[in-house]
């Protein structure tokens, strides 16, 4: 094979190459913008789907039958606040840590942003709105204002609420069952000691009638 054939023959096989590895590289451009096209239409077309799909839920709040119809994934918290305008529970870290969205279902304690709307469905909740009694405070209440039991205030309103859960439980509570009743309510003021006392003071106040 002479040279003019030989560098012939060198450029075509390059131009294969480089022919091969731009059409292979073309190739999977197109296939990853056609996939992720269809990602993103799956991804939507599902979102459509859970955003369009809903459930007739009663939540009896504070004495009163609410009907919504609330999307499985929507949160007790979100339909509260959201839908039914009982903004006394407060959302706070919406994972279960801080306590201010705290609510009694059933009479007992649990954080509102960790449970779904449809799993209340049917139950009797209590949020701080329902501790009033009738235009007055009630003991819990009256109590945390007698002994300056908070600061900034954001997380009173899921401390009183689970102080009323405790006091149904235990209505003459020591100290040490006031600190592990609480212990899920953190307050970043750090008004620990007013708070526990309002405790002991509510308790009396219930005692008392109030």
């Amino acid at each position: 094979m002479d040279d003019k054939s030989g560098a012939d023959e060198k450029r075509r096989a390059a131009f294969s190459r480089r022919g091969f590895f731009s059409s292979l590289a073309a190739g999977a451009t197109e296939a990853a913008l056609v996939g992720a096209a269809i990602d993103t239409k799956a991804h939507a077309g599902g979102m459509e789907a859970i955003e369009g799909e809903s459930v007739k839920v009663v939540l009896h709040v504070n004495g009163q039958p609410h009907t919504v119809l609330a999307e499985p994934r929507w949160t007790l918290l979100h339909v509260l606040r959201d839908q039914l305008g009982f903004t006394g529970t407060k959302q706070g870290c919406e994972r279960g840590e801080c306590g201010a969205c705290t609510v009694l279902i059933d009479g007992l304690a649990r954080n509102a942003c960790m449970t779904l709307a449809v799993e209340a469905d049917g139950k009797q909740i209590t949020t701080v709105e329902g501790l009033m009694n009738g235009e007055e405070l009630g003991p819990v209440q009256q109590a945390f204002l007698e002994e300056d039991a908070y600061q900034c205030g954001y997380c009173t309103s899921g401390q009183m609420v689970n102080a009323e859960g405790l006091l149904r439980k235990t209505p003459d509570p020591t100290i040490e069952q006031i600190r592990q009743g609480m212990s899920g309510n953190l307050c970043r003021c750090g008004a620990y000691g007013h708070i526990f006392r309002a405790i002991h003071r509510a308790a009396v106040l219930k005692k008392a009638g109030r």
